[in-house]
């Protein structure tokens, strides 16, 4: 049992593989141990001393390991998040498509179950590697480590992570990514960041998506942005309708411009 956030993970639960692939490869030398660890301590009175240990440790060094790596490949790291349903897949689709080969994209998958979200990301053109997470509710930095040699993005390209569907248990846990984006739909309410501000809080970016169904609900953008803002002053808002096209533009030249910040 994970007791940071509640997932079950056994040794053999993860599985890496290409979509297209007709064979389950399951990795049993998988490690999740990143449960609350309390060690017991005397002092020289007998008194027992708790000491707990850093329990993301061991996750944040094996972050920069990747980290590392993306630097040296000149690789754009993105680790995208959010709840179910808000169209992580879907804006990957149309960002695979609209950029045509201009700026390789390679993309990690990860989701409890099915190949089904890396299959339609391969069918939109770019490589991709599903990671399913069994019971896990979150990706964590080995498992992109193995998803990464198993995918060998090139040079000079962007790697999108797509994270399991959850405002709770990714914040956490740093991939080595160079920049988070977190994504939120226009039908999930305005309090959302306020509900969940450790992901919003530890996110560079906030994409806003199916702004196309804006007359037709009683959402207020401004009053999203607000309670955004008072989570992260930092963050910075991209409104998109992925269905539409609408605001794509202002999510590619964001885009490009990481990717020219990441060479300079």
């Amino acid at each position: 049992m994970c007791d940071t956030c509640g997932c079950t993970q056994p040794d053999d639960a993860v599985t890496i593989r290409k979509a297209g692939e007709e064979h389950h490869h399951h990795d049993h030398a998988h490690d999740h141990d990143h449960a609350h660890d309390h060690a017991h301590a005397h002092d020289h009175e007998g008194r027992s001393i708790a000491v707990e240990t850093d329990i993301l440790q061991k996750n944040n060094l094996l972050a920069e390991r990747n980290r590392g790596y993306f630097l040296a490949k000149n690789i754009l790291a993105l680790n995208l998040v959010s709840s179910p349903g808000s169209g992580k897949t879907s804006l990957l689709e149309r960002t695979i498509r609209e950029l045509g080969g201009g700026l390789p994209v390679a993309v990690i998958e990860g989701d409890q179950q099915t190949m089904n979200d890396a299959n339609r990301i391969r069918e939109a053109g770019a490589p991709v590697v599903q990671v399913n997470t069994g019971n896990g509710c979150h990706l964590d930095s080995d498992m992109v480590l193995r998803a990464v040699r198993e995918l060998q993005p090139e040079e000079n390209s962007v790697l999108m992570i797509e994270n399991v569907g959850n405002l709770v248990c990714p914040s956490l846990f740093d991939l080595g990514e160079a920049r988070r984006v977190v994504i939120m739909s226009v039908t999930e309410g305005e309090d959302k960041p306020l509900k969940y501000p450790n992901m919003f809080r530890s996110s560079q970016v906030c994409v806003i998506n199916k702004i196309d169904l804006l007359p037709h609900l009683d959402y207020d953008l401004e009053k999203a942005k607000e309670y955004a803002l008072q989570v992260n002053h930092h963050l910075r808002f991209i409104e998109v309708s992925v269905k539409s096209g609408e605001g794509m533009d202002a999510w590619l030249t964001w885009l490009r411009d990481e990717v020219a910040a990441a060479k300079a």
